[in-house]
């Protein structure tokens, strides 16, 4: 199994390169497993409590779980994978019965700041795109699909998305092998990923 994890700040692009490297690869080898799935479940907090939580801290990931899923993949295991609720700021309840495949691919924004999900890794791949950039797509996904005003979207940016992109995101380019500048959207580096992976298949 090539488990591969693809990082990036908060709307660089990540979700279209990787679904450009499953479309690209045969039907049934690649699965995803999205960092947000593993935030840690807060149904022991109220809302109030829940929507004050820094979730762009790593530590609002449950690094634990998601070690243990990657590693079960591994030995051919299927696993449960949490459903996390953007609305509720907490888990469902739910689960995606997730089963090995021949490529795992893991993305989320903290994945490479954890030194033991980052030595799971095959390879590692950040998704770099300038600041305004992000700060608009995420303006725009927010409002429109997670039910947040702008007011609220700006504040978070402000006070937690930005400082910690620059604390744990932005520093961990040093740990990718492969760096993708998705202003422009990268043919090329995704056809390097893509020849790599059929090498390793």
């Amino acid at each position: 199994m090539l488990i591969i994890g693809i990082a990036g700040g908060t709307g660089c692009g990540k979700t279209t390169v990787v679904n450009t490297i499953i479309n690209e690869l045969p039907e049934g080898q690649v699965g995803v497993i999205s960092q947000d799935s593993y935030y840690k479940d807060t149904s022991h907090l109220s809302y109030e409590e829940r929507i004050k939580i820094n979730f762009d801290h790593p530590r609002s990931i449950d690094f634990e779980l998601l070690e243990e899923h990657l590693q079960q993949l591994r030995q051919g295991n299927s696993i449960e994978q949490p459903v996390y609720s953007f609305v509720k700021h907490n888990r469902t309840g739910d689960v995606i019965i997730t089963k090995p495949r021949k490529v795992m691919i893991v993305e989320g924004i903290l994945i490479l700041s954890h030194p033991e999900i980052r030595d799971l890794f095959d390879i590692k791949i950040f998704v770099h795109a300038d600041s305004d950039e992000r700060l608009i797509r995420r303006l725009k996904r927010d409002i429109s699909e997670r039910g947040r005003d702008i007011d609220e979207v700006l504040l978070r940016y402000q006070t937690t998305l930005k400082p910690m992109h620059q604390q744990f995101i932005e520093p961990m380019k040093e740990y990718a092998d492969i760096i993708i500048p998705n202003n422009k959207y990268n043919t090329v580096a995704v056809d390097i990923v893509k020849t790599i992976i059929n090498e390793r298949l």
